[in-house]
């Protein structure tokens, strides 16, 4: 029985579990925190440890009951950062046998008799410690009760007790508690941690790995160590003892990198037939639908960052693959990365209510493929202006009032209600502005004087302030004569029916006209003027500022 036990396979991640806080990865600032605490003698009573799974809390948790209660290979050493892993107290903390740390699992355990039972034994002095350490794990399952049977003990502790806790939901635990506690966000891991944790362990065992299948597993690890040193322990198996790319792939359900690249460059060229021919050889290869779907959404985020960060091309995380693969592809703009991003996360929630994914995913990427042969609204505007019967030529003049007293060649002259309108949006005035469109309806304007019919339900002060303001800004007396009889047309109910005029001209236009076509139910919502036509043909936003706002787009992602 005894050489069996010594014969059982250990699994990397236990095999692997740091032994130091030098083996800790990634958790710089925690392990200068306690470092500094301990040598000068400031540990705390109590530690509350949060981050994902597999990121070390436990460990943690264990390392610093070693560091607090070693005593040296002569037995005379005090805490320490560095245990030396040889005393008593130090491998029976390692071996999760010493009397005096008590781990206790809050999942499990969760009531209130539960936490008493721990409490009933906090007022003894440990056996052979220096200090009795209560490890808590996933403290936030702890019902209300036990939390409350905790609080006077965590906040007025013996001296020679420490709690340290650990939790992966931090917002479960009360704030009465982690008022009480030391707090620590242990952080994920980096893709480039992880892959030097994965060399370390594989050349310790001796071990051959295809570069290509360890990103893999890293990506997939996300930031957590337990779950890639498992998926790396499950890859040996069943490689072989090799870790291979094909392997881990099938392993994971996971489709070739290049032929994901493969597929997104059909995506992007709008090639409908080759796309669906791609993504049904992935599909019999054993890639599920879920799994090609994220691959898309992370190679469009990859895109769109090396796009606004070329020098992320040169990261240490990037397989050269991935590499290779942002090169090729680098020419998509960001306005079609950002579409094709909102279409594809959308198309996460349709393959959780299909009947059948793959045929869900074949109608997500057709849309994709699709829209992608459809101009931009940037292009979209180019092709309106050369035909457009709107004369968006026609100079506009910017009422720019000098403030304080005018100068006799400086005074604003005011023709017409367009003149007015101007002047109000210039000096942003949007409730006199609103009022003037919808409460009033003009017989005559001229420079000085004003005749209008005004709303029964226009606010009382609104002639009084319009006269305020003109004589302010033209610097001379206006007049203004109201007529008490039906409103008629105002000016907010004559640019609505010149807007909806321009809308007819403009849905006439066989550009226009073919994509309205195209999508049932779309339509024109608005038309900006010639401002944001020049600077649509400027180019200057890569996200192609549309000058004719459309359902087009939102019809083919939704």
């Amino acid at each position: 029985m005894a050489e069996a036990a010594e014969n059982q396979y250990i699994a990397l991640a236990r095999k692997y579990r740091p032994q130091t806080f030098e083996d800790l990865l990634g958790q710089d600032a925690l392990v200068q925190t306690l470092t500094n605490a301990i040598k000068s003698n400031r540990m705390h009573h109590a530690y509350i440890l949060t981050g994902i799974r597999g990121v070390g809390k436990t460990t943690t948790a264990r390392l610093i009951a070693r560091a607090i209660n070693c005593i040296g290979p002569d037995g005379k050493g005090g805490p320490t950062i560095h245990p030396c892993g040889e005393c008593e107290n130090c491998k029976a903390i390692a071996a999760d046998r010493h009397i005096d740390v008590i781990e206790f699992d809050a999942a499990s355990k969760t009531g209130v008799d539960d936490m008493r039972e721990i409490l009933d034994g906090v007022r003894y002095k440990p056996v052979s410690a220096r200090y009795k350490v209560y490890i808590i794990d996933e403290v936030h399952m702890l019902s209300k009760s036990a939390f409350n049977a905790l609080l006077k003990t965590l906040e007025e502790p013996p001296a020679h007790v420490k709690f340290i806790f650990a939790t992966t939901e931090i917002r479960k635990v009360p704030v009465t508690i982690l008022s009480r506690c030391q707090r620590f966000d242990l952080q994920r891991l980096s893709i480039e941690t992880l892959l030097n944790l994965f060399h370390k362990v594989l050349q310790q065992e001796n071990i051959k790995a295809e570069e290509e299948a360890l990103q893999i597993v890293a990506r997939a690890a996300d930031g957590s160590a337990r779950d890639g040193l498992s998926m790396l322990d499950q890859a040996i198996v069943l490689g072989d003892g090799a870790v291979l790319s094909a392997t881990v792939q099938n392993m994971l359900g996971l489709a070739d990198r290049q032929q994901t690249a493969a597929l997104y460059e059909k995506l992007l060229e709008g090639d409908i037939a080759a796309v669906l021919q791609n993504l049904q050889t992935m599909y019999v290869n054993g890639a599920a639908p879920t799994v090609i779907l994220q691959d898309l959404i992370d190679l469009t985020h990859l895109l769109a960052k090396v796009k606004i960060m070329p020098e992320f091309l040169n990261d240490a995380s990037l397989s050269e693959t991935d590499r290779l693969m942002c090169q090729k592809l680098n020419a998509a703009p960001i306005s079609i990365l950002s579409k094709i991003w909102q279409m594809l996360i959308k198309g996460l929630s349709e393959l959780q209510y299909a009947t059948v994914q793959i045929d869900a995913l074949e109608m997500i990427l057709m849309r994709i493929a699709f829209s992608a042969s459809l101009p931009s609204p940037a292009e979209l505007l180019k092709e309106l202006k050369k035909k457009s019967t709107l004369n968006p030529d026609a100079p506009e003049t910017t009422i720019d009032a000098p403030e304080g007293s005018l100068a006799a060649e400086e005074r604003i002259v005011l023709d017409s209600t367009d003149d007015l309108i101007r002047l109000l949006t210039a000096k942003k005035q949007p409730l006199l502005l609103f009022a003037v469109k919808n409460d009033m309806s003009f017989k005559a304007f001229t420079d000085g004087h004003i005749h209008a019919a005004l709303s029964e339900k226009s606010d009382k002060n609104l002639i009084a302030n319009l006269r305020k303001f003109l004589e302010k800004e033209t610097g001379r007396s206006w007049i203004i004569d109201i007529d008490y009889e039906p409103l008629g047309e105002t000016l907010a109910f004559k640019e609505k029916q010149a807007l909806d005029q321009d809308k007819k001209n403009i849905s006439e236009y066989p550009l226009v006209k073919a994509i309205l076509s195209e999508f049932n139910g779309a339509k024109i919502e608005t038309i900006i003027r010639r401002q944001v036509i020049e600077a649509a043909d400027a180019e200057s936003d890569d996200f192609g500022v549309g000058a004719m706002n459309t359902e087009t787009y939102e019809n083919e992602e939704n």
